[in-house]
């Protein structure tokens, strides 16, 4: 009988250590703050408080899946989406169930389809990169989506020529490079803020500004962002040049390019002109030819990720590595196809969702802490003329930031919002000179020096 009690609580040991270390469990943004969505109204730069939780509510876990329940809602702004679109973004209230262990399909790949492919650590869907719009061969027309006839075969179906929802969509997307469908609120691309880019595409953010779900950061290795409906992780921009977690921290590209066709076989010639819509280089999918890299770890394969080590995959518990994908970017950081995943999935497609959770699951409480010996806070520009912004990957809980002078009086305060990575201090009414910046919770606090010179 001993001998058994001591086996189960080996046994028990072992699922726990499994769970407190497994990223599919412990790496989901859990609201602990009660923080609810807010959306932009077109017109007004002021955001509208909902009445709906944002992130995920809960996760639980047996040996072989985790149940994760989630609105859909992010804690940054969403809105407004103004190529027409009345949707906004409203709870979608599902319970995802993914594989803890997930595994290679070594058959016939699955393709990505429309609608969702994956969820954001927020709990917010991952897209493909299609927006249900293609160019029917029967007609010589664009058919599907808002404005044009059905596609032969119904809805959803795949044609020849598949319009990319990345450049076709981007005037309706918001700060954050995303839009709602029918309510479901989605990335097909990055979920950085247009206006961090290097080159900046939409100038959506100058009055609707929103921080999106995570920083871009060349220095430093991307967060992980979410998972695939195969169960694997999806990363940012940036990892580890080599694919055992060591080496510079490089940018990882995507291994597409655009084809050097002038014509497209059943479709239309290379920027012709149908009614209002240009078909220029890239306007579809089919445009973009794969490459491969040999010996370049930082090119990724067909399915945009590699096998590889990351700081929440190290190799001291992953000696072979993880699949990861990763949401490509090009070097002014702008969206890369084929975005996140795809056109295939790399692993068996078994994700999927349920009303209720299974007897005999153990609920995963998140852990609401912030390490600022580890996290790492940027503070720029400082010298500072017309705002000081903060960053931080991502706050899983609520921040105090104060801009303190030199006698100790607070000048300024701000919060980053669980969920959120980005605040800004205007510094208009401030006088030039010595500052310190303080970024506090309930339990402790770190201080930067800053420069005031307008």
């Amino acid at each position: 009988m001993k001998q058994k009690i001591t086996l189960l609580g080996m046994l028990l040991l072992g699922c726990s250590v499994f769970a407190q270390t497994n990223p599919i469990i412990t790496k989901w943004l859990q609201n602990t703050t009660g923080i609810t969505g807010r959306h932009y109204v077109s017109g007004n730069s002021t955001p509208i408080v909902d009445a709906v939780l944002a992130n995920v509510q809960s996760v639980n876990y047996n040996t072989t899946n985790v149940y994760v329940a989630a609105t859909g809602i992010p804690a940054y702004i969403t809105g407004p989406f103004q190529d027409g679109n009345p949707s906004l973004a409203t709870a979608q209230n599902k319970i995802f169930k993914f594989p803890v262990t997930p595994t290679q399909n070594t058959g016939t790949q699955t393709a990505t389809t429309g609608g969702n492919i994956g969820v954001f650590i927020n709990g917010v869907a991952l897209f493909d990169y299609r927006d249900g719009v293609a160019w029917s061969t029967s007609t010589n027309s664009l058919c599907g989506g808002p404005g044009f006839p059905p596609c032969a075969g119904g809805p959803g179906t795949t044609q020849a020529w598949n319009r990319d929802a990345i450049p076709a969509e981007r005037a309706g997307f918001d700060c954050a490079k995303a839009h709602p469908a029918m309510g479901n609120y989605h990335h097909h691309q990055n979920p950085s803020a247009f206006n961090l880019d290097l080159n900046v595409l939409s100038t959506i953010c100058a009055t609707y500004p929103a921080d999106g779900l995570y920083v871009i950061n060349s220095s430093q290795h991307s967060p992980l962002l979410g998972f695939a409906y195969d169960g694997f992780p999806i990363y940012g921009a940036y990892a580890y040049a080599n694919t055992n977690g060591t080496g510079a921290i490089s940018r990882m590209k995507s291994s597409y390019q655009l084809r050097t066709n002038t014509t497209r076989t059943n479709g239309p010639a290379i920027n012709q002109v149908v009614g209002t819509q240009t078909m220029f280089n890239g306007y579809f999918r089919e445009d973009y030819e794969y490459v491969a890299h040999p010996g370049d770890a930082t090119y990724l394969d067909a399915n945009n990720g590699r096998i590889c080590n990351t700081p929440e995959y190290p190799i001291s518990l992953y000696p072979n590595g993880i699949y990861c994908y990763f949401t490509t970017v090009d070097a002014n950081h702008n969206s890369a196809y084929p975005y996140v995943v795809g056109p295939n999935f790399y692993g068996n497609v078994v994700t999927t969702t349920v009303t209720t959770l299974p007897a005999g699951t153990t609920t995963f409480l998140a852990n609401d802490s912030f390490n600022f010996n580890e996290d790492k806070i940027i503070i720029a520009p400082n010298p500072a003329k017309d705002f000081i912004a903060i960053q931080l990957q991502m706050a899983e809980n609520n921040l105090k930031v104060e801009l303190i002078d030199e006698l100790g009086k607070v000048v300024k305060t701000s919060e980053i919002l669980q969920g959120s990575t980005l605040s800004i201090i205007e510094t208009d009414t401030v006088y030039n000179g010595l500052y310190f910046l303080r970024i506090s919770n309930d339990k402790e606090s770190k201080t930067f020096k800053v420069i005031i010179d307008k």
